[in-house]
């Protein structure tokens, strides 16, 4: 087993470059069928959710390997190579088997202990499947992630651990109420009609939601959704086409997106005209509105992030500079810098300063090519640039209670971020997600998961180790059986009147001579290769009995003929 994964989630990247790198379904299709197509790897599986992108391979060369993963990552997701390496991981072999283990278990999700990972562990292995990229590695892989997922779920409880993303963000987005009293007569609208869509809207149909209108680029899904919420939840339910959206924008309470568009579903200044609409009042800029003095940190600031691209390490008894400097060194223009909400003190910031007075806040293209030019000239003369910040506490704003609720769900986003500086307005999104999940308990049952984890990656790598060498065993028990008969053979040629009772006898004598020889080798050779660094016995057992190569791999042919057969759909 030569088992390699390359990926990048929540844990080892932020999510501006997890959004970046998200891969459509047609880029998933291409990247397995790339990978299987370069020279290290026979096969591919890849896992792509809101917060993970990895691709699973069974390679011959692991460095090779690793080099030719990384870069058709990057050459799929659109992010180059250099920019992505920094945030790529990489397990092999039994490392790879636990942490895929780990994600079916909920362990590495977003929000531990969350059950929808196995819906997408399922997915992955029948995209592969239907590819033909997944052979018998990969097929036995994920089929024991899934097993060992159920187990995990069934037999703790690590479901207490978490929720699922849809039920954390909902209860994000109920902040102190609970979700059923919170929801109870909202109008929902539903954007998008997938497994992630499709749950958010049964979960708000359990929780009381007056009306749910799902929205949907293709109306006939949106239709089906609705249905089934009407005849399973309860619910009252309707679609609209995607057309729809902005006159159902200003009638909805809660709002969940969850699309695969690539680019946003919904604007902020499409959120402020719903906000307006409801209210009559203008959703202003709440950091336009900060009282003199004081500086305004919107909830995804700069330096919350640990993974942030800003090295603000420098920032103590450095004068001067502001993040923007900074900003400049790690490659982001203003607009990406804005999407940041970076903001510092020392009266109006250079952001505010680059603003088009009446038009919404936008940027001119002219102070947006002027601020980074003379930053990047700073960088260069006086060499980093860090954020620069008062001392003094941050200043609360207060916030009008929110009219609007937004869930985002999707990879990349589907609302624009700058939503989130709106008031009247309350989203949460995966970034926010991520910060708030950072802070969430840790059941106990989770040491429990983690021993079977353990447990069951030991078994999943006996196995295999013990499988690799079944077909040499086949083939020196047939290659023992043909020496037998060879000399049964020759006995007859040179006694041909012998009579059959005897050469009966002589056949099964000679049968159990061999099989008695065999067996405690075979035992014993199946025994250690099933342990870890066991790999090595079917080698010294083709050397020894200078077994044909061809032939042991006619055998892995057969059998792994058989386990497609015998695979479940």
């Amino acid at each position: 087993m030569s088992l390699l994964v390359v990926g990048l989630s929540h844990r080892s990247a932020p999510v501006s470059v997890l959004e970046r790198a998200a891969l459509n379904a047609d880029a998933q299709v291409k990247l397995l069928q790339d990978t299987v197509a370069a020279d290290p790897a026979t096969e591919a599986a890849v896992l792509a959710t809101c917060n993970r992108i990895e691709l699973y391979a069974d390679v011959d060369k692991f460095h090779a390997g690793v080099a030719e993963l990384s870069t058709l990552l990057a050459q799929h997701s659109g992010v180059g190579l250099e920019e992505l390496t920094p945030f790529l991981y990489v397990h092999y072999e039994d490392r790879a088997v636990h942490h895929l283990f780990s994600v079916a278990c909920g362990l590495d999700s977003m929000v531990v202990g969350e059950g929808q990972i196995l819906g997408q562990i399922k997915d992955a292995l029948a995209r592969a499947q239907d590819l033909h990229t997944a052979g018998r590695l990969l097929n036995d892989l994920f089929q024991q992630a899934l097993r060992v997922g159920k187990r995990a779920h069934s037999e703790t409880g690590i479901d207490r651990a978490g929720q699922s993303l849809v039920t954390f963000g909902l209860e994000q987005l109920a902040a102190s109420t609970d979700v059923p009293g919170w929801a109870r007569g909202r109008t929902a609208l539903v954007i998008g009609a997938g497994s992630m869509s499709s749950l958010a809207a049964a979960t708000l149909a359990r929780a009381g939601v007056g009306e749910i209108v799902v929205a949907n680029r293709t109306f006939e899904r949106a239709e089906r959704l609705a249905q089934i919420l009407a005849d399973a939840e309860g619910a009252t339910a309707r679609a609209v086409r995607m057309d729809a959206v902005a006159a159902e924008l200003t009638r909805a309470d809660v709002v969940v997106s969850c699309t695969g568009a690539t680019g946003l579903v919904l604007t902020a200044d499409a959120v402020a005209e719903a906000v307006a609409g409801r209210t009559g009042q203008p959703a202003a800029d709440t950091g336009a509105e900060a009282p003199a003095g004081t500086t305004a940190l919107p909830p995804t600031s700069v330096g919350t992030d640990e993974n942030c691209p800003l090295d603000l390490a420098s920032v103590q008894g450095t004068p001067g500079f502001s993040v923007h400097g900074e900003a400049a060194v790690a490659g982001m223009d203003a607009a990406t810098l804005e999407q940041h909400a970076a903001w510092v003190g020392e009266g109006t910031s250079l952001l505010e300063q680059g603003r088009e007075p009446g038009a919404g806040g936008r940027f001119t293209p002219e102070a947006d090519a002027g601020l980074i030019a003379a930053l990047a000239e700073a960088v260069a003369t006086a060499g980093r640039v860090p954020e620069y910040r008062r001392p003094e506490p941050v200043a609360e704003i207060p916030r009008p209670a929110p009219a609007v609720f937004l869930l985002d769900l999707a990879m990349p986003r589907d609302i624009d971020a700058a939503v989130h500086r709106l008031a009247g307005v309350r989203l949460v999104d995966i970034e926010s997600l991520a910060e708030a999940s950072a802070d969430a308990p840790m059941a106990s049952d989770v040491d429990q998961v983690r021993r079977i984890v353990s447990d069951e990656v030991a078994a999943f790598g006996a196995a295999q180790r013990a499988a690799h060498i079944t077909p040499t065993v086949v083939a020196l028990r047939t290659m023992a059986a043909d020496v037998v008969a060879a000399e049964i053979a020759r006995l007859d040629g040179r006694l041909p009147g012998l009579d059959d009772r005897l050469r009966g006898e002589i056949r099964q004598t000679v049968h159990r001579v061999v099989d008695k020889l065999l067996h405690a080798p075979t035992v014993r050779v199946k025994q250690l290769a099933a342990e870890p660094g066991g790999t090595g016995y079917a080698d010294a057992l083709r050397t020894l009995f200078d077994l044909d190569p061809e032939t042991v791999a006619a055998v892995s042919r057969a059998v792994d003929n058989t386990d497609e057969k015998d695979r479940p759909a």
